[in-house]
């Protein structure tokens, strides 16, 4: 039996104009998990998310979300919760004016639990949105997509614009409420320190191409630090990046090395960030050479 899949994306293509946005993007995402989607700027993790939830339209390629093509329908939609990066309120809507209007458009509405939340993160029902702070608009825009009780929460970098205190209350709260409604989650993020935190799946995104993807302990579990010379790397391993004397390669426990050490998660992140950026870098045709 397989195991379902919260997103899968097969040969998934995104142009606007001339830019390319997403190539050949292929993911298997099984529920229960939370992914972590990292990358730099410009590498196409909010054009991937927008995909997920349906608000453009790929170029080529296929991509359903909860086993549907994204926002099929009222009902797949009201099975997705979403919060952008600027994790947009109505300024002049008071904090009980949002509830109403997610009681309004959602048939699923937790009206406890939205309540409940907003009163521990200690929001007044009667402030207006804009004059609520940066963490504050960003935890009512939580406890709205939580309280749809969706089967999937995505979040394209929502706490970018927090101060480091009001990112570890926003992060807090992302984990009980996935923890919570039994959730799975997407969450973009340039700071490893999101993913690290609250994350069990990654997901490598540079130069419009996914890197690695899978489970974060079965990826540490399979990168290795060696030596850089030809008498370390074992016969089947993958290299990586190379800097500094040392090589990061992927391989099997068959396989690896007795003098291999283990890498950590940013380390092993950058290295791919970096050879995607070198071999951007480098003219059809011609080879890239790490160093």
């Amino acid at each position: 039996m397989q195991t379902p899949l919260v997103l899968h994306a097969e040969r998934l293509n995104k142009r606007y104009g001339r830019r390319v946005a997403l190539t050949d993007c292929n993911l298997r995402i099984p529920r229960g998990h939370v992914v972590g989607l990292v990358g730099p700027n410009g590498a196409g993790k909010s054009t991937l998310l927008q995909l997920a939830c349906g608000l453009i339209g790929a170029t080529s390629g296929t991509l359903s979300v909860l086993g549907s093509s994204p926002a099929a329908s009222a009902a797949h939609l009201a099975r997705v919760g979403f919060v952008a990066q600027d994790t947009p309120v109505y300024a002049s809507f008071s904090v009980a004016d949002h509830l109403k209007m997610g009681a309004w458009l959602n048939p699923s509405w937790d009206a406890a639990l939205a309540k409940r939340r907003i009163a521990e993160v200690g929001l007044d029902p009667a402030q207006k949105a804009g004059r609520l702070s940066g963490g504050q608009r960003a935890q009512l825009a939580l406890a709205i997509a939580a309280a749809k009780r969706p089967e999937l929460l995505i979040f394209d970098e929502p706490a970018a614009a927090l101060d480091p205190l009001a990112r570890r209350g926003f992060m807090r709260s992302l984990a009980e409420f996935v923890n919570e409604l039994g959730a799975s989650a997407v969450l973009s993020s340039h700071l490893l320190s999101d993913v690290e935190q609250v994350c069990d799946y990654l997901v490598v995104l540079c130069d419009s191409r996914v890197q690695v993807a899978g489970p974060v302990r079965s990826l540490l579990a399979a990168h290795h630090r060696i030596a850089s010379n030809p008498a370390a790397t074992p016969a089947g391993a993958e290299v990586i990046w190379t800097e500094h004397g040392h090589t990061l390669v992927r391989c099997d426990a068959a396989v690896r090395p007795k003098n291999a050490e283990p890498v950590a998660l940013e380390e092993m992140v950058l290295a791919y960030m970096s050879r995607a950026a070198e071999t951007s870098a480098v003219p059809s045709g011609s080879a890239a050479v790490s160093r």
